[in-house]
């Protein structure tokens, strides 16, 4: 008994890292070119919204037109939707941001805001409610020996930690992303084109949170449910952060709140305490043990700082 509960604490730690180490490490690429990026928990519901939506949608009409169809596929073009939709959101950011050099904070505010009206419009119009879709039939396979299954985003996400440290620190394509974010001007001298890496960073950004949000909506669930990023997009970012903007410190960081938030669901289910301060654990716990034993963390010297050439 004592291994099935450790199994299934592992399991569910995992599964609340995923999301958060995913777009924690999308917000690596846009901060470390000079681009804050609090859009992240915007972009998260669009992602979430796409896959679920797109992976609904396709099965209405395909089974419709041959009811035996083989659909297996369908979940996996819902990771493409959603991981296009996240890098449009991002470009949209990336365009005000450094195109248009508008404040970046204010950008990604609006993104955030419009994440919770816009998901409302569209499920009105296909669904008539605003707060959930219509359930899938086909979502992400679980990939695992018997006991221990996961979602092959959660395999995905920690694989990503190793890549993305080779490219941030051993590519030219990481070291002109780095040298964007601490020294632009620098960077513009050597030929280095500050604003298309820049854009770069942001767009990546999108890709990896839209696909934290289908992580949740396709991944973990069957189904979009309105404001199921549950402030993961902040929590990333706090991450980001404590992890000093380094894809190991990230995933430490991210793994302590998953830790916590699998301790917090086996408490909850045992009664012990009222739900609402069951839920709020993971995020208390984690803010005041990331606060209390990670150093002072230095942002790249350029973030949030419009380049002027």
């Amino acid at each position: 008994m004592d291994t099935i509960v450790l199994l299934t604490l592992i399991g569910s730690a995992l599964r609340a890292t995923t999301p958060l180490l995913l777009a924690a490490l999308g917000g690596l690429f846009s901060e470390r070119a000079g681009v804050v990026n609090i859009a992240l928990e915007g972009i998260i519901l669009f992602g979430g919204l796409a896959a679920a939506i797109s992976v609904q949608q396709m099965e209405v009409r395909l089974l419709a037109a041959n009811p035996n169809a083989n659909l297996a596929y369908l979940p996996w073009l819902g990771l493409i939707f959603a991981a296009i939709i996240g890098g449009f959101v991002g470009w949209i950011h990336a365009v005000i941001s450094i195109r248009y050099k508008a404040d970046q904070i204010i950008s990604a505010t609006a993104i955030n805001l419009m994440a919770i009206g816009m998901p409302a419009l569209i499920l009105t119009g296909l669904y008539q409610n605003t707060t959930t879709s219509q359930p899938i039939q086909h979502r992400l396979p679980l990939w695992g020996v018997s006991g221990f299954q996961l979602s092959p985003l959660v395999y995905f996400a920690f694989l990503l930690v190793p890549v993305v440290y080779f490219v941030v620190f051993k590519t030219p394509f990481g070291l002109r992303l780095r040298a964007v974010g601490e020294h632009p001007e620098a960077a513009d001298s050597v030929g280095i084109n500050v604003r298309r890496m820049r854009y770069y960073g942001v767009i990546i950004s999108g890709v990896l949170a839209g696909l934290a949000g289908a992580f949740l909506s396709i991944g973990n669930l069957n189904q979009y449910v309105a404001n199921m990023s549950g402030g993961r997009g902040f929590i990333a970012l706090a991450a980001l952060i404590f992890g000093k903007w380094h894809p190991v410190g990230v995933l430490g960081a991210t793994l302590l709140f998953g830790a916590f938030q699998a301790a917090a669901t086996l408490l909850g289910g045992s009664n012990l305490l009222p739900p609402t301060i069951v839920e709020s654990i993971p995020f208390i716990l984690t803010m005041l043990v990331l606060a209390g034993f990670i150093g002072r963390a230095v942002a790249p010297k350029a973030v949030g700082k419009p380049f002027d050439k």
